[in-house]
């Protein structure tokens, strides 16, 4: 693997005490993209995406942040080379949204270096980014759903690293509100020279969006590339477990999944369900 690449998995197993989820992978992030990580419910992305952050150690091999062991690096200094957003994140009831954003710079502060000029000038750029400044005042819990994520967007986008990591951060919104926020990633990457991983479940979003897409099932990675080049039903099947023929999308040439109804489901009952 080359040294060029902002973060690199070698060898990399990865669990839960006895249990090994992710197994021996070797993966290499491209730089300024964004790389999707998709695949079913417990096939090891959010697992992969903590080893990442070096918040889970390995069971065997090892993780390379800017060409060295992530492990070398003190643990503050990791967190100035990257940052992570879990999923489904809670604010501390009464907290205003500059107050979320601003624990972004807590990395860069010290003893003998507290709030400075700097941290004001990223946290208020990091608002614009995400078009929080109109709320800067308002408690985060009073916050739609797409508006409190944007606010932990912001948060991270303070931190001022070269490297994101994001776990599902469209769970739980509107499509609108997927669509707009996955727009603004995009944007963030491809404007701002940010690199991303994302922890994905919507295939349509991450065939949209993503430059890279990593598909996963059973702690392995099964295919990896452009998402012509991943998304297609014979791969879909055997990932999924889905049936679905796949599109171009008429504007960009990306693909779509068109999901089949399943054989044992006739279909006057799926007109009466829409009913």
């Amino acid at each position: 693997m080359t040294t060029s690449s902002p973060l690199t998995a070698s060898g990399l197993s990865v669990g839960y005490g006895d249990t090994t989820i992710v197994k021996n992978i070797d993966l290499e992030i491209a730089a300024g993209q964004i790389t999707a990580l998709v695949g079913p419910n417990g096939c090891g992305k959010s697992t992969l995406l903590k080893a990442f952050a070096r918040i889970l150690k390995p069971k065997t091999g090892h993780v390379m942040l800017q060409g060295r062991p992530i492990t070398s690096y003190p643990t503050r200094e990791v967190a100035t080379r990257l940052a992570i957003l879990p999923q489904g994140p809670v604010a501390p009831e009464g907290l205003t949204v500059t107050e979320l954003v601003a624990q972004g710079r807590l990395p860069h502060q010290t003893l003998f270096r507290q709030w400075s000029p700097g941290d004001r000038a990223a946290v208020e750029r990091a608002m614009d980014m995400t078009d929080l400044a109109e709320f800067a005042d308002r408690p985060v819990h009073s916050l739609s759903g797409g508006q409190r994520q944007r606010c932990w967007l912001a948060m991270v986008l303070a931190q001022d690293t070269p490297l994101l990591l994001l776990d599902e951060p469209t769970t739980f919104l509107d499509l609108k509100v997927q669509v707009d926020l996955m727009a603004l990633l995009s944007r963030i990457v491809h404007e701002d020279g940010r690199t991303m991983v994302l922890v994905l479940h919507e295939l349509n979003l991450a065939a949209a969006f993503a430059d890279r897409i990593v598909m996963m099932r059973e702690g392995e990675i099964v295919a990896e590339g452009a998402g012509a080049e991943v998304i297609c039903p014979d791969q879909l099947r055997a990932v999924f477990d889905l049936r679905s023929d796949v599109i171009a999308d008429p504007e960009t040439g990306r693909p779509v999944c068109l999901p089949r109804t399943p054989d044992h489901v006739p279909m006057h009952a799926l007109a009466a369900a829409a009913e």
